[in-house]
């Protein structure tokens, strides 16, 4: 490591000057309005049907099946549903939404009745013996019963079982009666469609094999219909179709609120020039979800967990909504770092600008970082590893406020220490993403602008904290090839791309090499 005197840092101060400006232009852009298709609604304005999930509340789970969901907050749910939507779906009549019909039908709302159907024979037997109760004593307000939910894609129960199921709950009741599942095990088990009064699918373009974009999703919505309309005669009932506004990128498949709102206007447009029948998914986003299907899981509701809209069926949309917490973060973080700065006896213009700078991207860094953590963070676990590289990354950018003005041996040390947990952390999280990159994000904001500092920012500061050991050598190549594996398996996924480019970054920044003196 190269311990010297301060140097001039106008190349240092302009490239945080660029760095932030180019960070402002995209929360601003972010924060446009954006024209979006507005449907052709009902002349009452509301929606066909909605999937409904009252599990958004904390500790609420269908997993624990101890949850037991209050008759009251099914009564506020849906009156505030009702004012959109003419029916919900349900997929289970367990854990008190029994009550679900009742409810509905003091508001002159319909349901798709849901038996829950898995593993257990009995537990099924009792699901569906209650389900069938459910639907003889609300025969006006239940539009069919849905006896199993991709049950046959989980491989829970065979084609046999479940036709046993069907025919079971098309004795017992007068209600139409049906089976859920993605289009493709449909195509795959045609011969159901004997077993029921209507086919009823899932088709959602984000999950596909092949992930659809946002300009590719309506097209492939249609084209599916046009083949189930070829395979079977009876009607289709689009039973699942949505879009996630928070998540993990798939391929060109990309989350987010803009999209959001793309596909579910675009689709209504779509069902109506149609006339197809639908269930959008769904009503309010589900924080267990997340559990068992990465960040993404629990954000496909039209509703947050505080029961409001994130967008409406009409009039422009943003992507984010900040208002002055921008300002506000990256003027604290300006503020912190000048004020250390001046601590450290820095008088040099240029240097306190450039720390300005780097204070006002660290918070504005923070702020998103934050926002990141509240949405991938599940248990204590993900806090501590995720939170642990927000962390390192924090002291690092703090650190480099020392290198500025009063470098020894102490700090760059710890900037060394915080690049080696940092190339240790990616390599990881690489790996995950490809032994189990379906349900696993990848962390940008945790690693941007630490990445970026300790590589090019240090550079610029004739600053080396490059490492001796041999050992980084492997530990380089095992990131850089994990990295562009990642990229390999999702070319189409920009994620991946930047996620190549900080891992480059990383290595730059370690990368082993003789010491040359800065004198």
């Amino acid at each position: 490591m190269t311990i010297s005197s301060p140097k001039p840092t106008w190349h240092f101060t302009l490239f945080n000057i660029t760095l932030l400006t180019l960070l402002s232009i995209w929360l601003w852009q972010q924060n446009q309005a954006t024209a979006i298709i507005e449907p052709q609604l009902p002349d009452d304005g509301k929606l066909q049907c909605v999937s409904y999930s009252p599990y958004y509340q904390p500790g609420q789970t269908p997993l624990n099946p101890n949850t037991l969901i209050d008759s009251a907050q099914i009564d506020q749910d849906l009156t505030l549903l009702s004012k959109q939507f003419n029916c919900v779906r349900i997929y289970s009549v367990s854990q008190g939404l029994d009550y679900v019909p009742e409810a509905a039908s003091k508001l002159g709302m319909q349901v798709y009745l849901g038996a829950w159907i898995g593993w257990v024979k009995a537990l099924n037997d009792k699901e569906l013996d209650l389900a069938i109760a459910v639907a003889n004593k609300h025969p006006k307000t239940i539009k069919a019963l849905i006896v199993g939910n991709e049950v046959l894609l989980r491989g829970e129960q065979t084609e046999a079982a479940m036709k046993a199921y069907l025919t079971k709950a098309k004795q017992a009741t007068h209600v139409p009666v049906t089976y859920a599942d993605v289009w493709e095990f449909w195509r795959k088990h045609p011969a159901l469609e004997d077993s029921v009064d209507f086919v009823t699918v899932h088709i959602l373009p984000y999950w596909e094999d092949n992930p659809q974009p946002i300009e590719h999703a309506l097209d492939h919505a249609s084209n599916v219909m046009n083949l189930l309309k070829d395979t079977f005669k009876k009607p289709i009932l689009i039973g699942e179709t949505g879009w996630p506004s928070v998540g993990r990128q798939r391929q060109g498949s990309q989350p987010g609120a803009i999209n959001q709102a793309l596909y579910m206007r675009g689709f209504l447009q779509l069902a109506h020039d149609k006339n197809w029948n639908y269930n959008l998914i769904e009503a309010i986003d589900q924080p267990w979800k997340r559990k068992l299907e990465g960040t993404v899981g629990g954000y496909w509701g039209i509703y947050n967990t505080n029961l409001t809209p994130k967008f409406l069926f009409n009039g422009d949309v943003k992507a984010r909504a900040d208002g002055l917490r921008p300002l506000l973060f990256g003027g604290l973080g300006a503020l912190l770092f000048l004020g250390l700065s001046l601590y450290l006896n820095e008088r040099r213009k240029s240097a306190l600008i450039a720390l300005a700078s780097l204070g006002a991207l660290f918070g504005i860094s923070t702020l998103l970082q934050t926002e990141y953590l509240l949405t991938a963070c599940q248990n204590r676990d993900e806090w501590l590893a995720l939170g642990g590289v927000a962390v390192t990354g924090w002291i690092a950018i703090i650190s480099i406020i020392w290198t500025v003005s009063k470098a020894n041996a102490n700090n760059l040390r710890l900037l060394q220490v915080c690049l080696t947990l940092l190339l240790l952390a990616a390599i990881t999280l690489s790996m995950l993403l490809i032994i189990d990159g379906r349900y696993r994000d990848f962390s940008i904001s945790l690693y941007a602008l630490p990445a970026i500092q300790l590589s090019l920012g240090l550079y610029l500061l004739k600053q080396n904290v490059r490492p001796k050991l041999q050992l980084y050598y492997l530990l380089h190549v095992l990131l850089i090839v994990s990295a562009a594996y990642c990229l390999y398996l999702e070319p189409k996924n920009l994620l991946a791309a930047l996620w190549l480019a900080i891992s480059m970054l990383i290595a730059a920044g370690t990368w082993p090499k003789r010491q040359l003196s800065t004198h």
